[in-house]
């Protein structure tokens, strides 16, 4: 009988995250009985304890806020896609010891995106200027042709973002959040945001809007992203992203490939109607 492996998510607070319930599914899926996912609230203080108590049974860890930088000096070695952004939210923990991070965020964006058939925009919108946002940047680096708007709150972030444009090799203009609603003229509107920001912004949407990527999944859907499928708008949700950088965690971890997309979104819907 094979010994069980373990993976978990970390981050506080930690108690709503649906990573569970994604990598549990994709678990049944893929036949892996011996296989168990947890979650465990671990800050940043408390971090570096608890990789020191990681075993050989331990295959990979999932990490969120506010974990994800606080990581990178406790691993070996961590992926250009991590690095670019200064960010890891996942581990995958080898077989002779290694603790090597990644980010799979970025590719996840770009995943959900193509998914609703956005390959390349000329144009695009960034509403905020958090960590998202920066990889909302890096995966805009990679698709669109032309120059990024970010609408943000201050002269400090909005310098950030600047910052964040230069070293992601993407033009970024910066604009007073007082101007937002000017974000829906560019083909994609990508919102990064915490819930019930942009609600006001919601009798603003065009009468023929592009595409909205809103990283929120709980409560869904968001009064913007309502109002922009009413007006025919496409949309992209948070749990599109969930699920799609789950997916590429699911593959490291367990070197199985593909991992059920499906399956996931299922159960990633269902949890949150159980809420």
């Amino acid at each position: 009988m094979s010994a069980t492996r373990r993976a978990a998510v970390l981050g506080s607070p930690i108690a709503h995250s649906l990573s569970p319930v994604l990598h549990r599914a994709a678990y049944r899926e893929l036949g892996l009985g011996d296989w168990t996912y947890g979650r465990h609230e671990v800050d940043e203080a408390t971090l570096p304890a608890f990789m020191e108590r990681l075993d050989a049974t331990w295959a990979g860890l999932s990490l969120t806020m506010p974990l994800k930088r606080a990581v990178i000096p406790l691993l070996d070695e961590i992926t250009p896609t991590a690095a670019s952004v200064e960010a890891v939210n996942t581990v995958v923990l080898t077989g002779d010891g290694r603790r090597l991070g990644d980010n799979t965020d970025i590719p996840g964006m770009l995943a959900a995106l193509r998914e609703r058939g956005v390959q390349q925009v000329e144009r695009a919108s960034v509403l905020g200027a958090g960590a998202t946002a920066s990889s909302a940047l890096a995966a805009l680096a990679r698709i669109c042709t032309g120059e990024v708007t970010a609408y943000v709150r201050s002269d400090a972030r909005a310098a950030e973002m600047r910052g964040w444009g230069e070293r992601l090799g993407v033009p970024v203009r910066t604009a007073p959040w007082e101007d937002a609603a000017a974000a829906f003229e560019t083909p994609l509107t990508v919102a990064t945001t915490p819930a019930g920001t942009t609600d006001a912004l919601a009798a603003a949407v065009p009468a023929r809007p592009g595409t909205l990527f809103d990283v929120l999944y709980e409560p869904w859907p968001t009064a913007l992203a309502a109002a922009w499928a009413d007006r025919g708008g496409a949309v992209v949700g948070g749990l599109d992203l969930l699920v799609h950088q789950a997916v590429l965690q699911v593959e490291q971890m367990t070197g199985r490939s593909p991992a059920p997309l499906a399956a996931m979104r299922r159960a990633g819907e269902a949890a949150l109607l159980a809420r």
